[in-house]
């Protein structure tokens, strides 16, 4: 699946815009992606998909979109040296392949959770039949990875730093379980011209209030 066409945007006026200092100040570093890595709560969730028979995977990611649409700044990209801001983002991620190599796919946001991980799976099924990458053109996703063998504290992402790339990063480790609750560790990664690290926090709030209640979009 091909995404296009998925939101609508607005150029942001550099000249008005709170953040034009920062964004100047930022925009031409070598490195300019910023991350933490935090653990989150997603009992409910977790539970949530196992009744209903969904994908964990999927439920998490889809928890991790609906925090993103509700931030500003997630949903903020660089594009040809200007701003712009999306109506709505939507994910993509590696895929494993049987042959334990990965391809990508991409999902479209939808606002309902079951619908969402029944769409992810379709498109799961079609990486894993294929044998080469696709990749999309567009900005207005955010790229998820799962490492679901490590519960993990830090970590870092292959970058062509020649290439402008503004597209936040999102990883989520493995699931443990401690009296009867489950945690995982997550990883976030945005562009320090468009996102601060009161931005993350605030993602990390609403994703956290998400994840204790699946049902809600």
């Amino acid at each position: 699946m091909q995404p296009t066409g998925t939101s609508g945007k607005r150029e942001i006026d550099l000249e008005t815009w709170d953040r034009r200092a920062l964004f100047h100040f930022f925009k031409t570093f070598t490195e300019p992606l910023h991350g933490i890595c935090v653990r989150v709560d997603c009992t409910e969730t977790f539970n949530y998909a196992k009744e209903h028979r969904m994908s964990v995977s999927a439920s998490l990611m889809h928890r991790c979109l609906a925090a993103a649409n509700l931030i500003e700044n997630f949903r903020t990209r660089i594009i040809d040296g200007s701003v712009w801001c999306f109506d709505s983002i939507f994910g993509g991620s590696a895929v494993g392949r049987p042959n334990g190599t990965i391809g990508f796919g991409y999902y479209v946001f939808r606002h309902d959770i079951q619908d969402f991980a029944r769409e992810a799976a379709l498109e799961v099924e079609r990486v894993r039949g294929r044998d080469d990458i696709e990749r999309y053109a567009g900005v207005d996703f955010i790229r998820f990875s799962t490492i679901p063998w490590l519960d993990f504290t830090s970590i870092s992402h292959a970058r062509d730093l020649s290439k402008e790339d503004s597209v936040p990063r999102i990883t989520l480790g493995k699931i443990t379980e401690s009296n009867g609750r489950r945690t995982l560790p997550i990883s976030i990664h945005v562009h320090h011209a468009l996102a601060d690290g009161l931005h993350v926090a605030q993602f990390v709030d609403q994703l956290q209030q998400l994840l204790a209640n699946p049902e809600h979009s």
